[in-house]
């Protein structure tokens, strides 16, 4: 399946039939595609949880105002990131390139992220979304359907994965086979309404 018909394809699942499995080659197939995924600096930030553990997932599931996707699903995905991967050993993300670009990648990335707690966590948000839609179109492209959620209360879900207090949550993805056939796509906006030429209109 090539990208188009996987975006063509996917769907944001509501209901997964339970008895779908990954299989343990597919599986890994996807954590090799989420570890091709973009991150800014190479700073692999991104953290990924795979629930496997039917109590926890029941849990995730009450803090997710009971959405079956959590326990039907054959994979359950938390995308986290560490918001002070930019920090901690950084030279690691240029472990094959030379000595004067690394030198300069380090110095170039403590001076952008330091003291600026908010790009940190835009850089995670960005990291993660970029990774979901990667894990995504993968498992399309691999015959899995997917949702991607943020209905769920963070903190509890937090608790339950024992995030570290320096990381950050930012969706789930469920990934498994549908257990019924969806709605037609509720439609699509106009192209002037998203499309613009250099620049925004004048209001």
């Amino acid at each position: 399946m090539d990208v188009f018909e996987a975006l063509e394809q996917r769907r944001g699942i509501k209901f997964f039939d339970p008895a779908v499995t990954v299989s343990a080659a597919d599986e890994a197939r996807l954590c090799a595609a989420l570890r091709l995924t973009p991150t800014a600096f190479n700073m692999q930030n991104w953290r990924f949880v795979m629930v496997r553990d039917p109590a926890l997932r029941q849990k995730i599931r009450a803090a997710a105002w009971d959405q079956s996707q959590m326990t039907d699903a054959a994979l359950l995905v938390v995308l986290c990131a560490d918001l002070k991967a930019w920090e901690k050993q950084p030279e690691r993300y240029w472990a094959h390139a030379p000595e004067p670009p690394r030198s300069s990648l380090v110095a170039t990335m403590q001076e952008f992220y330091r003291g600026n707690d908010q790009l940190q966590r835009d850089e995670a948000m960005r990291s993660c979304g970029l990774a979901a839609m990667g894990l995504m179109l993968a498992a399309q492209s691999l015959g899995y359907d997917s949702c991607p959620m943020d209905g769920f209360d963070f903190a509890r879900v937090s608790r339950i994965v024992r995030l570290p207090k320096d990381h950050v949550i930012s969706l789930i993805v469920a990934i498994g086979g549908r257990a019924q056939e969806v709605w037609p796509r509720g439609g699509q906006l106009p192209d002037e309404e998203i499309f613009f030429t250099d620049h925004f209109p004048q209001s």
